[in-house]
């Protein structure tokens, strides 16, 4: 499954993941299905949406 990164936040933020939940919870009230990920790579939360079949993008 692909997805598309929305918005990325460090996971040393004091207040841990809940910046990035916060966001996530923004965008789901939008009615986008925004959700929150762990990125080991880059030590920080994403926010990321569900890329749909036949969507692509370059």
């Amino acid at each position: 499954m692909r997805r598309t990164v929305l918005e990325q936040f460090p996971a040393g933020d004091p207040r841990g993941s809940w910046p990035a939940e916060e966001f996530a919870r923004a965008r789901r009230d939008e009615g986008v299905p925004a959700e929150v990920v762990m990125d080991l790579d880059s030590d920080a939360f994403l926010v990321v949406i569900p890329q749909q079949a036949g969507e692509f993008r370059r």
